[in-house]
C-alpha cells in the first residue's frame, strides 16, 4: 500500500466539510500540524499564506482545507483529483 505524503499547515486554518468557506466548519488545524492529502479538487478561490488558489485538499472524509494553507511546494496538484 502506498503511504500518503504528509505536508505542513502554514497557518491556523478552519477545516470545512467541502471545498469552500461557505461549507460547515468541522474543525481547526494549528500552524505546524501535519496532514496527508487524500485528493484535491477545485472550489472557492482563497488567498492564504502560500498564495491564491482555487484548490482544496481533502484530508479526511468530509474534511477540506484550502491548499493555500498547506505547504505543498507547488501551486498545482500534488495528489489525485477527487
Amino acid at each position: 500500500m502506498l503511504t500518503a505524503r504528509t505536508y505542513t499547515i502554514a497557518a491556523d486554518v478552519n477545516v470545512r466539510s467541502g471545498p469552500g468557506s461557505s461549507y460547515a466548519k468541522v474543525g481547526r488545524l494549528r500552524a505546524g500540524s501535519q496532514v496527508a492529502i487524500a485528493c484535491q479538487k477545485p472550489g472557492e478561490t482563497v488567498t492564504g499564506p502560500t498564495g491564491t488558489s482555487k484548490l482544496w485538499d481533502r484530508i479526511g472524509s468530509g474534511r477540506y482545507v484550502s491548499d493555500t494553507y498547506v505547504r505543498t511546494g507547488s501551486n498545482g496538484y500534488v495528489a489525485p483529483r477527487c
